[in-house]
């Protein structure tokens, strides 16, 4: 049957159903020809060639297509590698624009576009009953009252949470809805993480992705989601209905029921690289679209890839349609999916203009004058492999960073290591020496101390080495400098005194987290203690070793981060929108003061002191005060807080003078059982004077408030 096809025009790109019919626009600059080809169910196949091009983008309009359709390209063009160039029309082509997908890869010979063994001879099998189909979708979704939280970056509580992982395992969800965009929209797990009093969840990846060749061979599969094959795309494997397209309604009900529990949703996104790998990797999309134009190729060899990113290629940042390609997919997610941010993968590799890393290259001026992308959160990973990648700090000012450097440093003090003092006061205050340089505020400061990629907290303080034998790379994956500590047992133990000091630990990284300035990132399930195992790169277990074990949660771990998290909202203080500036705010007191144990303000020499392991820090309360809607003055309370890293209790004087509080009460003690139930009553007169001491345990951290 012949297939009805009018001009059309060259945007918009992708598939766009308007009620009649479809248009169709896939850009390509090296196309002599592009198919649109129109797939059924039982892979049936209708091909009608696309019959205008305009400005590269090859375009046509067919009526009575609509939402449901498969479809695919196939692009008629040059077959040259060493130019750089990977047309055939034997591939049939993922629409970069697609915004569903229907099925994974199953990988066969017909996948590869060269023949092995012969790496320049074309294959010319044809790959469509092995390759995903793009599928077009109906725009129309009932919203209704659906509106941003935005939440000031301030006051935000990010939780980094897999969609699939937190609800696979939770007997309160009904099982057909576990491990799907519909469970985290159940209202067991939106009461949760309300509960919990979390502002966001920072979703690891849900565009389309692919499940590698080398996973799938050892029965594994691509859990985490870092190799993307169709950027407006949610995966179709966190589908709970599992029917066509319907995952794009799934997820924006997701969307709409966080949001309607006041938490924003922000998207792992990664646009660094795509999941056809290197010039040994598969032809599903872009390779065959237009290979040179996609991609970072390598300028004495166009048969090999630039590899920013370590597995394999790096889009080309400086292509003007793979800008616009990520520049649409970022607004679609925003004005179509309603998502409020962005945590940008490896976004060092975004800033390669030539080799360097430019942090004023094209995407970033891009980004900084949209109307609609500089309105939301955006973070970046400010890391890739490459050279000079390492770029903590060095972002525009409309971002802010995972900062690196917190967690390792945070991390070095509780194990206790030397010569931390010092670096340790810039983290715990925002980290202005990374920063406030180009007027940047704490908000740039993304502080974690455990994330997706590494170990869990549990784990954490369980293991020194990785256990990655799972993984099936013979333990050689992961990072080795882990900055962990076991306390003694390498893994489980049943020795009390050991699992007491592991619990402590923990308490001390949840406590400096969620009372350091900048932007707390929970990673999820470190509240009920999950471990992996060991396992420190957990990326293809889509199994018990990443799923949250809800059966043995640490219900203690829980209320203590719960308590932890409201203190944080509750109090201004731990969560200043401005740098603080040491200077005097009313009579001899400032608004943050260094203190030794004995009760005297840091000199330079006590700052140098490399076995020095305690420290007090005095955070002002009165100096955050602030106006409310009706223009009443709020004061906060001032809280004194004292770290010992030391292997001994240390005593504490408490501050004579100094215009600080006279009486203080205890609000928080991690060396206790109870740490917040056996001081945490804040009725009645100050239990502390100054010039009092105060008994700090080993490796504990107490919290102090003026009463």
């Amino acid at each position: 049957m012949s297939i009805e096809i009018w001009p059309g025009t060259p945007y918009p790109l992708g598939a766009t159903f308007d009620g009649a019919g479809t248009h169709f626009s896939v850009f390509s600059e090296v196309a002599e020809a592009v198919e649109l080809c129109l797939l059924d169910e039982s892979g049936g196949e209708r091909r009608v060639a696309l019959p205008e091009c305009t400005a590269f983008c090859w375009h046509g309009y067919v009526p009575g297509v609509g939402p449901g359709q498969r479809y695919g390209f196939r692009v008629h063009g040059p077959w040259a590698p060493a130019q750089g160039q990977r047309c055939l029309p034997e591939k049939l082509l993922l629409d970069p624009y697609a915004r569903a997908v229907e099925g994974q890869v199953r990988w066969h010979d017909a996948v590869f576009p060269y023949r092995f063994g012969s790496l320049d001879e074309a294959d010319r099998d044809d790959s469509a009953p092995f390759v995903p189909r793009s599928v077009v979708v109906a725009p129309f979704f009932d919203w209704g009252e659906d509106r941003h939280p935005r939440t000031p970056l301030h006051e935000s509580v990010i939780y980094e949470v897999h969609v699939r992982g937190f609800t696979a395992r939770h007997p309160e969800i009904p099982e057909h809805l576990r491990g799907t965009y519909a469970g985290l929209a159940h209202p067991v797990a939106v009461d949760y993480l309300q509960r919990l009093g979390v502002t966001a969840v920072e979703l690891l990846p849900v565009h389309q992705h692919v499940d590698q060749k080398f996973l799938v061979d050892q029965g594994l599969t691509n859990y985490w989601g870092y190799d993307s094959v169709a950027y407006l795309a949610p995966h179709n494997g966190y589908s709970a209905s599992g029917q066509l397209g319907e995952q794009v309604v799934e997820l924006k009900s997701m969307v709409k029921a966080l949001h309607a529990a006041g938490i924003e949703v922000i998207l792992d996104v990664v646009y660094n690289h795509t999941a056809e790998g290197n010039h040994l990797g598969p032809s599903l999309s872009l390779r065959g679209l237009d290979n040179a134009a996609y991609y970072r190729l390598m300028p004495e060899d166009r048969r090999y890839y630039m590899d920013f990113t370590g597995t394999g290629n790096s889009l080309n940042m400086r292509h003007p349609h793979v800008l616009q390609l990520i520049m649409d997919s970022l607004r679609y997610w925003v004005l179509e999916m309603h998502v409020d941010g962005f945590r940008f993968d490896l976004a060092s590799t975004l800033a390669r203009e030539l080799y360097e890393v430019d942090r004023l290259s094209t995407f970033f001026d891009v980004i900084q004058q949209d109307p609609v992308i500089s309105q939301v959160k955006l973070i970046a990973e400010p890391w890739d492999v490459g050279e000079g990648g390492y770029q903590v700090g060095n972002f525009p000012t409309l971002w802010s960073e995972w900062n690196g450097k917190y967690r390792d440093l945070v991390r070095d003090y509780w194990r206790g290591t030397d010569q931390t003092l010092a670096e340790l006061a810039y983290r715990l205050t925002g980290s202005s020496d990374l920063y406030a340089h180009n007027g940047r505020r704490p908000v740039a400061s993304i502080n974690f101390v455990t994330c997706h990629d590494g170990f869990t907290l549990a784990d954490l303080v369980s293991y020194e080495r990785k256990h990655n034998e799972a993984n099936g790379e013979g333990n050689r994956d992961g990072d080795d400098h882990n900055r962990s500590w076991n306390h003694g047992v390498e893994g489980p133990t049943d020795d009390p005194e050991i699992r007491a000091l592991r619990r402590r630990s923990q308490r001390n990284f949840l406590a400096t987290l969620f009372l350091s300035q900048g932007v707390p990132m929970l990673l999820g399930g470190d509240e009920i203690g999950r471990s992996q195992q060991g396992n420190n790169n957990a990326y293809c277990q889509d199994n018990e070793i990443s799923w949250y074990d809800w059966e043995h949660a640490d219900e203690e771990l829980l209320d203590f981060t719960r308590r932890l998290i409201a203190l944080r909202r509750q109090h201004p203080a731990f969560r200043r929108r401005h740098f603080f500036q040491g200077r005097p705010i009313r009579g001899e007191a400032r608004d943050l003061v260094w203190f030794t144990p004995q009760g005297e303000r840091m000199t330079d020499e006590d700052w140098r002191r490399g076995y020095a392991k305690s420290l007090g820090v005095y955070l002002d309360g009165e100096g955050m005060a602030s106006l409310d809607p009706r223009g009443r003055r709020i004061v906060d309370d001032s809280f004194y807080l004292l770290f010992n890293a030391h292997t001994e209790a240390v005593v504490f004087h408490l501050p004579r003078n100094d215009g600080l509080p006279h009486g203080w009460r205890r609000v928080l003690d991690t060396a206790a059982e109870a740490p917040f139930a056996e001081h945490g009553d804040e009725s009645g007169e100050a239990s502390l004077a100054a010039g009092d001491e105060v008994s700090v345990d080993a490796r504990a951290l107490v919290v102090l408030r003026a009463s």
